[in-house]
């Protein structure tokens, strides 16, 4: 799925990195993290858009779905993901979500954050209150504490367009002109970097080596890293080094030569 995204965005100029674990993965082991068990991508949203559209008729769409809120009616999570037909990818706890759920990579979209002081606070308060509802549909039956699963539970009873609205009405608030940060609004960003990532580090992608193959990377990778995991050339603890996800159903295929 990798190779596919890539292979379209080289051909049409479209600006991407890779992104989380999958970024550290190819500066520390030059391909995937051992214990990791997903890929990550990220792009401003004017290269995103530019994507959807080429996708429509570059994407081999017997192999691969491209995912996001306006092509899948039951999905609710604000990035976007490369679905591969055929495949099955189950997490524990979302069993219930009518959606498309085959193996993918995460394809995050960074939008601005305001620079203002107060702003950006409003704005961060917005996209914790978006996160949460669309989290509400899992959350009203996997929530531990009653008092939250009922909050959860009344969340859930926002319609998917109009939490969709409000995502996309932040959006325009922040405006197009460039911004100190930009970031994905319905993505957890630790404490240290809770209101976004530097917007100058998406302004220069330099190749890396990934399992083999070259990717875009950041060229400020190091400033990009650091926020997020800090000394990140040293291995974590051995009783750290583990996948994070939980499946309850996994169904694969035998990839293409």
């Amino acid at each position: 799925m990798l190779i596919e995204f890539d292979r379209i965005c080289r051909k049409h100029d479209i600006k991407y990195s890779l992104d989380g674990g999958t970024l550290l993965g190819a500066v520390r082991h030059n391909g995937f993290i051992p214990w990791d068990d997903d890929i990550d991508v990220i792009m401003l949203r004017k290269e995103y858009q530019k994507f959807k559209k080429i996708a429509k008729t570059e994407l081999d769409t017997e192999r691969f779905f491209l995912q996001d809120y306006t092509t899948d009616p039951g999905y609710r999570w604000g990035w976007a993901k490369l679905r591969r037909n055929g495949t099955a990818f189950v997490r524990e706890g979302q069993e219930r979500l009518k959606q498309h759920s085959g193996v993918f990579i995460d394809i995050m979209v960074a939008d601005n954050v305001p620079d203002g002081f107060i702003e950006r606070r409003i704005h961060h308060l917005g996209c914790y209150i978006v996160r949460k509802l669309m989290y509400s549909e899992v959350g009203q039956y996997e929530e531990n504490n009653p008092v939250i699963r009922y909050i959860y539970k009344c969340m859930a009873k926002v319609k998917r367009e109009d939490i969709f609205r409000m995502r996309n009405h932040l959006i325009r608030n922040a405006g197009t002109k460039r911004t100190e940060l930009v970031s994905h609004y319905t993505y957890y960003y630790p404490a240290n970097m809770r209101y976004g990532r530097w917007r100058d580090c998406f302004d220069e992608m330099i190749d890396h080596e990934f399992e083999g193959r070259m990717f875009p990377i950041f060229k400020q990778y190091d400033k990009y890293l650091k926020p997020g995991y800090g000394d990140y050339m040293k291995l974590p603890p051995e009783s750290e080094r583990e996948p994070h996800l939980t499946l309850s159903e996994l169904k694969l295929i035998e990839p293409e030569l």
